[in-house]
């Protein structure tokens, strides 16, 4: 089928490299501008273009796709489906009426659980055992499509986002190429989602990252888990504010929530406020790289 693409970050990634091996002729590539990064402020490009031009497609980085020249283009290219994976916009309705079977997204939750920027992590801060992606049409409500096509997959407990936004990646990719199979043989399904399910998945902020230490440890575990690797969660520790990468739920306390109730090999042991420890297993002190708390406890032993 001839595709145009939209999407930016590595999550998308796989999707259009699935796409163009399964053989379906994309026609243009579109991704957010290049942004200055690092202490240079060179501009650097977004994963999705580095993938389209190692495959020899053509990569287009407007600024904005509400304009009429940008419409015009993608008409012109006459595309049968327009593919969202992650682009980082939301889409006017004149862009999504071009394609002449259909404008689909690939979303990394199990709709209509988790509508919103960021479904992966939401998905571990609450708790779930289980996510998965899902290939919906576009309309003009976020992510309320008819659903084409869903793939499911346990949460493993250690699992953190960012391993588990690798492993949709892969997911979303699978899915992807079944919705355009189908698609392209006239056998998509359309089921309507109906009301939403559980949290909008909003936009993640620094504030979420201090860590309440009166919730429960694994609902702290979570937290720590479901930050990672922005904004991380963060802890108080000997007058600084450190990040925290790893946890782990330990052992039972009396102590006071928030009280350092052991030190050592094993990690740093913090009451919760259920009766439980966290065991903080990986930190970052500012201006320091992420070690383990059995190495940051060698040069700031803490005195219980």
């Amino acid at each position: 089928m001839k595709i145009v693409f939209m999407g930016t970050p590595e999550f998308a990634v796989p999707s259009l490299q699935r796409l163009a091996a399964d053989g379906h002729q994309v026609a243009a590539v579109y991704t957010q501008p290049d942004k200055p990064k690092n202490r240079g402020m060179k501009f650097i490009p977004t994963p999705v273009k580095a993938a389209a031009e190692a495959l020899g497609l053509p990569v287009c980085q407007p600024a904005s796709v509400r304009e009429e020249a940008v419409l015009s283009a993608i008409r012109d290219l006459a595309p049968e489906l327009l593919v969202v994976v992650a682009y980082g916009k939301i889409l006017p309705p004149a862009l999504l009426a071009i394609p002449t079977v259909a404008a689909i997204n690939v979303h990394s939750s199990l709709l209509p659980k988790y509508r919103g920027a960021a479904p992966i992590n939401w998905a571990i801060l609450c708790g779930e055992t289980e996510t998965g992606v899902t290939v919906q049409h576009l309309g003009e409500e976020l992510d309320a499509g008819d659903i084409i096509t869903a793939k499911r997959t346990p949460i493993a407990p250690e699992e953190d986002a960012a391993q588990l936004y690798d492993r949709l990646s892969r997911l979303g990719a699978e899915a992807l190429s079944e919705a355009v199979a189908a698609l392209g043989a006239g056998q998509a399904r359309r089921i309507p989602q109906g009301e939403a399910v559980g949290p909008y998945a909003a936009m993640l902020s620094r504030e979420m990252s201090p860590i309440d230490w009166n919730k429960s440890a694994q609902d702290i575990v979570n937290q720590i888990r479901g930050l990672i690797p922005w904004p991380c969660a963060t802890m108080a520790l000997q007058g600084e504010t450190v990040k925290v990468y790893r946890g782990a739920v330990g052992g039972e306390t009396s102590a006071a929530p928030g009280t350092v109730t052991a030190a050592g090999k094993k990690g740093i042991a913090v009451a919760a406020g259920d009766g439980k420890t966290v065991m903080v297993l990986e930190l970052q002190r500012p201006g320091s790289r992420r070690m383990s708390a059995a190495d940051y406890l060698l040069g700031h032993p803490i005195a219980l």
